[in-house]
């Protein structure tokens, strides 16, 4: 690694001594914007600290469709269904990114798990089904939440059986095979009608019988419960935070573990991490099974919410507005995957109904039935001038980088190093030797002597 270089004068003056690599102070760099500050703040804090900010903020965003903040709420449609909605989306964007954002797959089919996991809780739970035992294993209450670990499993080996044979394609192939099985479930679904009821459906798909009352019964979660505040479309929404939270904590472990890293190499370069031990095809099973295993708990969310499962609604564009959601948001972030899917479901249902806006008066259900022409020319602008995504992905790739990060701020700090202090930005070892740079340590494995270069 080399240290500060001379840089040569156009008039033959005394060079300019640069700044090492790594030590060009935060407010002078390219992306040292907001964005970045807040997430250079924000990665400093203690894991504490962060829990304690992130819980009072997920409190808040489950209070949203009880609020009804004058600005959100929608006019056309019940704000509590389209936040149930949004629920089941963002939970799919984040099964997705897992395969395009971190792995590097471009998976344009990945509707056809989503509708996997909606059929296997229709075909045990509806009344409509040859396969339905719940009169005789299970109680009608808990059907449906028996039903779901079934459908994260039946959807896992599809992604098994999808990836094994595919999954040594690469780019464009891979991406018309995924596309292909998308429509082969699709057409499926639509053919097999002694088991999936072809295009008729199945209707009376279980749900959780919770809260029953006199007026409420066949409980909170039944498509009956849809005027109030507490409507049916609030409790789906809870649930589908639950599992939001429970699969960005699994996601995001992943993404700091060795699995994690050995994604980011598949997707920034597959030869060079093969060559370099990584076994390629392994990993990228794993990114298809574990994606396709979240989108199996959507499509059981799809089905006990809507406890009516047809085939019109897993159709190909479906799977390209949840790509959208993934590009839209930021490839490879979870958060911003997450404010993709909020966009896709939310814009179009603020229209809806609407007959003016800042006092200008709009046809919100015309406007709202163009929202594919809106998403296609948001994505072009989005390409053109933000190709990263809303939310750009700062990857980490060292092992302990936070834990160095961390400490480099707080000798910074500190004042410690040459001269009593140390600038933000310097590595922690020059801080820590106290020479100013003259020999500093070693991170990650590398020395720096000042003036020359060490390999």
């Amino acid at each position: 690694m080399s240290t500060s270089t001379p840089a040569p004068q156009p008039g033959g003056g005394a060079p300019v001594q640069l700044p090492p690599a790594g030590r060009t102070a935060t407010k002078d760099r390219p992306h040292g914007g907001v964005g970045d500050s807040f997430r250079l703040w924000w990665d400093a804090l203690p894991r504490p600290a962060q829990w304690a900010a992130g819980v009072p903020f997920l409190i808040f965003i489950a209070l949203v469709p009880i609020l009804n903040i004058p600005v959100l709420t929608t006019v056309g449609t019940n704000f509590g269904g389209v936040m149930a909605q949004f629920g089941m989306i963002a939970l799919i964007a984040i099964g997705l990114n897992v395969v395009v954002g971190q792995a590097g797959l471009l998976d344009l089919g990945y509707v056809g798990f989503y509708a996997i996991g909606a059929y296997t809780v229709a075909i045990l739970t509806s009344p409509d089904s040859p396969w339905n035992q719940t009169d005789e294993w299970l109680a009608t209450e808990w059907a449906w939440l028996a039903a779901l670990p079934i459908a994260v499993a039946i959807t896992a080996i599809s992604g098994l059986i999808l990836g094994s044979p595919t999954l040594r394609l690469r780019g464009d192939y891979l991406a018309i095979v995924t596309l292909g099985f998308g429509e082969i479930v699709r057409l499926l679904a639509d053919n097999l009608d002694e088991l999936t009821g072809g295009g008729q459906g199945l209707r009376g798909v279980a749900y959780p019988r919770l809260g029953v009352t006199e007026d409420l019964p066949n409980g909170v979660f039944s498509a009956g419960n849809a005027s109030g505040t507490l409507n049916s479309g609030v409790w789906w929404y809870w649930v589908s935070l639950v599992f939001i939270v429970i699969s960005l904590l699994f996601v995001g472990n992943l993404e700091r573990s060795r699995v994690g890293r050995a994604w980011v190499a598949i997707r920034e370069d597959e030869d060079a991490a093969e060559i370099m031990g990584v076994p390629t095809f392994r990993f990228k099973l794993w990114a298809f099974i574990i994606g396709a295993s979240i989108g199996g708990v959507a499509g059981a969310l799809y089905a006990g919410q809507v406890q009516f499962v047809i085939p019109t609604n897993f159709n190909v564009i479906n799977s390209v507005l949840f790509l959208c959601a993934v590009v839209l948001g930021g490839q490879g972030n979870k958060l911003g995957v997450i404010l993709g899917a909020f966009i896709i479901v939310y814009l179009p249902n603020f229209f809806l109904g609407r007959t003016e806006i800042f006092g200008i008066p709009i046809n919100g259900n015309e406007i709202a039935s163009y929202r594919y022409l809106f998403f296609g020319i948001a994505l072009v602008v989005l390409m053109i001038f933000r190709p990263q995504g809303l939310i750009p992905v700062r990857q980490k790739l060292l092992t302990y980088g936070r834990e160095l990060y961390v400490a480099a701020r707080r000798l910074a700090r500190s004042g410690n190093g040459a001269g009593g202090s140390a600038r933000p930005g310097a590595p922690a070892s020059a801080a820590a030797s106290g020479t100013g740079g003259t020999t500093s340590g070693t991170v990650s494995g590398t020395a720096t002597t000042s003036g020359e270069e060490t390999r």
